[in-house]
């Protein structure tokens, strides 16, 4: 905008200069020409009375010596045949005329200028005693014409630059004044795109940029109050799972001792230890999903073997095959290894909860130069829309799914710069396919697609996180339940008594995962005499 000021101004102001200083260079030149000739007229007037009383050679030649042009050699006089003249024509000074110009001046009798070399002539017609007609020859040189006229067109281009450079001057100023603004709210814009939410602009410029400025800043603090209400709001949410978890901690420790309660009590203080996470993420500004520091993540085979194992004992009991690949070696990533243990949840949960039991699965991990891919495939009926499943919030029609898991880890993918595709897998069902960069992060993968402000994202558990707190309570009273039973088949999956054991166990689950307030633990019932 600020050039297309300056180009506007300097075409308009040259047109106008070029409108006014070419005609009145043209004026002041004519202006030269006829005060030159007006000039030569009073010389040969200065003459006419000496012609009009004789024609004597000596005083005609006083005469015209006694003008100042033909002092300068610049007149002359032709008088014509007379007795006066002894019958013959005389001429006095130097002639540059051309006959027939003399000869017409003499038949019209009015004055006439004519061209001659390097100037022109006037030729004044005077009347005589005897009523013959001379002619006064007065030379006006070129240079005497145009005297004057070379300064003033340079006093005139002198004018029309100044007056140029002056309104380029003052559009230069004018057009820094109106984009300086615009430039520092483009500049607010793309620093509160980028997540900087302090930007602010300044409230100055032009009526409308002023407006502008005003309309942004207050969209930056409704922006940055929005984002300050849901992280206050999820921590509020989390902080009410508070209650609930000191009642589990307290059944927990009511089990007594033995390894099934030793390990109740560490995944109850895991969970506390999560909900705290929950909180204090909620409450910063942005939440770090990338690890910090060179040499930071956590190894991916470590998390993939951590996690298999927490989910394999609802696995076996739903009777599920499951196969793990590409574990057998550490394999770096960028990515903190809470996060990456959480998005592993998120897509393990989603099998369990989507596919029927029985249902095989399986987890693979491949090392690429530039990438790390985990790949989670089931046997279940698919996907029908990728897309959608994406979408943040979206979970269909299934009950009890916030539509939350599969953006969570696709916000840790992006983080690394990589992204999360589905496709179907070989093993007929469902390949979620989880690239994670080992390169340096992208910018913004997130912009137009619909997820949530970067100030909650991280915090909200989702269907996974329910899932991994069922697959606990279901494992170690699974795990109880077979230590104090003590019947002979050994929790066999034939004996009809450890089959419903087992289902009044995942009903117990299920119950106390939907239930707002948690109640004791119910022990599971003890196997019927003599089975």
């Amino acid at each position: 905008m600020r050039w297309a000021l300056v180009r506007v101004s300097l075409a308009v102001t040259t047109m106008v200069v070029l409108a006014f200083a070419v005609p009145l260079g043209l004026v002041i030149q004519e202006m030269a020409r006829d005060r030159a000739f007006a000039n030569a007229e009073r010389q040969a007037a200065a003459i006419g009375p000496t012609l009009s009383i004789t024609t004597d050679r000596d005083q005609l030649e006083r005469a015209v010596a006694s003008t100042q042009a033909g002092a300068a050699g610049r007149m002359a006089v032709h008088v014509p045949a007379s007795d006066g003249t002894g019958g013959r024509k005389l001429e006095i000074g130097t002639r540059r005329a051309a006959v027939k110009d003399l000869a017409t001046t003499q038949r019209i009798g009015r004055a006439s200028i004519t061209d001659v070399a390097d100037g022109s002539a006037l030729l004044q017609p005077t009347a005589l005693g005897s009523g013959r007609i001379a002619v006064v020859e007065v030379y006006v040189p070129e240079v005497e014409v145009g005297t004057g006229v070379t300064t003033a067109w340079l006093v005139l281009a002198g004018v029309g630059a100044a007056l140029v450079v002056g309104s380029v001057a003052v559009a230069d100023r004018l057009g820094v004044r109106m984009v300086r603004p615009a430039q520092r709210l483009a500049g607010a814009a793309q620093d509160l795109g980028e997540g900087r939410l302090g930007a602010r602009v300044p409230e100055e410029g032009p009526t409308e940029l002023r407006s502008a400025a005003v309309a942004f800043n207050s969209m930056a603090d409704q922006v940055v109050h929005l984002l300050a209400n849901e992280r206050e709001l999820a921590a509020d949410l989390s902080h009410r799972l508070r209650t609930p978890l000191t009642v589990l901690r307290l059944n927990a420790a009511s089990l007594g001792t033995g390894p099934a309660a030793d390990q109740t009590r560490a995944a109850v203080e895991q969970l506390e230890r999560e909900v705290d996470t929950i909180i204090r993420t909620a409450r910063e500004a942005k939440p770090q999903t990338r690890a910090a520091g060179p040499g930071a993540g956590c190894d991916v085979s470590e998390v993939v073997r951590e996690r298999m194992g927490f989910w394999s004992a609802l696995a076996e009991d739903e009777g599920r095959k499951v196969r793990l690949a590409g574990v057998d070696r550490p394999v770096r990533v960028p990515v903190a290894g809470p996060e990456l243990a959480a998005a592993l949840d998120a897509l393990l949960g989603n099998v369990f909860r989507h596919t029927p039991e029985g249902t095989a699965f399986s987890v693979d991990v491949h090392n690429g130069e530039d990438a790390v891919i985990v790949l989670v495939s089931d046997a279940g009926p698919g996907i029908a829309d990728p897309e959608a499943a994406l979408t943040r919030g979206n979970s269909g029609a299934t009950a009890g799914s916030t539509g939350l898991g599969l953006d969570i880890v696709r916000r840790v993918a992006e983080s690394t710069g990589g992204d999360v595709r589905i496709g179907h897998s070989v093993l007929g069902g469902t390949e979620v396919r989880v690239w994670i960069g080992l390169g340096s992060p992208r910018k913004d993968l997130r912009a137009g697609r619909g997820s949530a402000p970067s100030g909650a994202g991280a915090a909200v558990p989702g269907a996974g996180e329910a899932r991994r707190c069922e697959a606990v309570r279901t494992r170690r009273r699974r795990a109880a339940v077979r230590r104090r039973s003590a019947v002979p088949c050994g929790g066999a999956r034939s004996c009809s008594v450890c089959a419903a054991v087992r289902r009044a166990l995942r009903y117990a689950a299920v119950r106390h995962s939907t239930r707002s307030a948690p109640r004791p633990v119910i022990p599971p019932p003890a196997a019927r005499p003599g089975r």
